[in-house]
């Protein structure tokens, strides 16, 4: 083992080797379905453990538990000093569990155990505290009447936030544990209840959640966790009567399916969908940070984050240097195992993933396109992709317009600003963009003509919890985060009073 490999804690082990199964009512509970799903170490293509396989039969005991959970309006009515006082004390727990949850975070997904721990329990933890505060934020208005009112009639109006239900929150595969905390921190802090579904590939952090919930002192049935594929589990849970709320995080055709479901019974939803964001570079760019910024907001998880910076519009002053300086960093990264803290670059989640990368790259191949990639990683049975860019990629090639989810990045020359504004917006997405440049005048002006939920100067992939975010066009809709994130999650009730 070298000095940079991470040693296993035993709790993670033992953790490993439990047969998995529903978190359901404030504990483990057996699936209804015999099938159960084996999880891979993407580092090497290995079994690790296994997961149940939820029928929707489980999912309808889920669901039923939460509701009964929220009828009983032991969380709902909770003095929300309590409410916060419990969460504050349920990211505690996450805290001091965090080196258990990075390693189960890696194992699971396969991403660097840096990133683990600082992303995927760093900024959960950040999050937590935030949204926690939050609780003790709800509040109404007192409002005057605008309409003409007889002769001597009195009334009071006024508005009050009451929490809207049970909530499912669907979490992707590509940072379980911190998107998972974005469904269910605001769901509880609003006093919801809340059903969350993990991508089936990745439900181990999301479980052992649901205990350190418990233990912090969430109510049995108000946080319970369900495993199992889309198709079934994912389908009994959006399509339940009881679910009065909807927050999904993962593709835009999946979102599209959830949203006319939900539409069926005028469900509540939160898409936070795909995106093919850009990053515009002007000619007086400073191409140190452009490097340093963009080859982090491009390959960050490999690539596999929905704001990921996966098209660069450059003008043409800047386009050589910057291309041959991007080469040189990319050469630069060694390719390895997540649980090697010296790797920068790791595997993708899975074979399926692997493959449909590869699928895109194959084209661009077949087309000649020019392709500058760096290590393509131990073969060993993992799931890598070499770290690659795309110079000048015929328009017509897929991975122009698709969302790759991987560590694939285009490189465009452009004569100037006003065609790369043009190029980067001439898409069905809208979630993140950046402009690079030193001119405060052009930033400004730039990002606000881009089409985007988040617009970044000089950096990107900066999220913080105050700072709403979400998608333009077919990127999502509704806003996660910021200040009025719980009214996704409440109700307003007006009382009108004659007295």
């Amino acid at each position: 083992m070298s000095a940079t490999q991470v040693t296993l804690l035993e709790s993670v082990k033992s953790f490993l080797a439990r047969a998995h199964g529903l978190y359901i009512d404030g504990r483990w509970q057996a699936s209804d379905a015999e099938a159960r799903l084996t999880l891979f170490n993407p580092a090497d293509g290995e079994a690790i453990s296994s997961s149940a396989d939820a029928s929707a039969a489980d999912v309808d005991r889920a669901v039923s538990s939460a509701w009964r959970a929220f009828s009983a309006r032991v969380w709902a009515d909770m003095l929300p000093a309590m409410r916060e006082r419990i969460l504050l004390r349920f990211a505690d727990l996450v805290e001091q569990n965090g080196e258990e949850l990075a390693q189960l975070e890696t194992l699971e997904q396969g991403k660097s155990i840096n990133i683990s721990r600082a992303f995927e329990v760093g900024c959960t933890l950040n999050w937590m505290r935030y949204t926690a505060g939050l609780t003790t934020k709800i509040s109404g208005r007192t409002l005057d009447l605008s309409i003409p009112l007889p002769e001597g009639a009195r009334y009071q109006a006024w508005t009050r936030k009451e929490p809207v239900g049970v909530v499912a929150g669907i979490v992707p595969w590509n940072f379980p544990l911190l998107i998972g905390i974005w469904k269910v921190m605001p769901a509880l802090a609003a006093g919801c209840s809340i059903v969350v579904k993990p991508s089936e590939t990745t439900p181990l952090t999301l479980l052992r959640l649901a205990e350190l919930a418990t233990e912090a002192g969430v109510p049995d049935g108000v946080f319970n966790v369900v495993t199992g594929r889309g198709a079934v589990c994912g389908a009994a849970l959006v399509n339940h009567p009881q679910v009065a709320k909807v927050s999904f995080t993962g593709s835009t055709a999946t979102g599209k399916a959830i949203a006319r479901s939900a539409a069926d019974r005028l469900a509540r939803v939160t898409l936070e969908l795909g995106g093919k964001n850009p990053a515009i570079v002007l000619k007086d760019a400073d191409p140190a940070q452009v490097v340093e910024g963009l080859m982090t907001g491009s390959f960050l998880n490999q690539g596999q984050v929905c704001a990921a910076s996966s098209r660069i519009y450059i003008e043409a002053p800047l386009f050589d240097s910057l291309t041959s300086a991007f080469e040189q960093a990319v050469k630069g990264l060694n390719v390895g195992a997540g649980m090697d803290s010296a790797m920068h670059i790791n595997p993708l989640v899975s074979a399926v993933q692997q493959q449909k990368v590869s699928a895109f790259l194959d084209e661009a191949r077949a087309q000649n396109a020019e392709l500058l990639s760096g290590d393509a990683g131990p073969g060993n049975g993992g799931y890598y992709i070499a770290p690659t860019l795309v110079v000048n990629p015929d328009p017509a090639l897929r991975l122009v317009r698709e969302e790759v989810f991987g560590p694939v990045v285009n490189l465009v020359r452009v004569a100037d600003a006003e065609e790369a504004l043009r190029l980067a917006n001439d898409t069905e997405y809208g979630l993140t963009a950046s402009v690079w440049t030193q001119n405060v005048g052009k930033a400004l002006d730039y990002s606000a003509r881009l089409q985007a939920g988040t617009v970044w100067v000089n950096t990107h992939t900066l999220i913080d919890a105050n700072l709403p975010f979400g998608g333009m066009k077919q990127s999502g809709t509704g806003r996660d985060f910021g200040p009025d994130w719980l009214d996704a999650y409440c109700e307003e009730k007006s009382v009108c009073v004659r007295y």
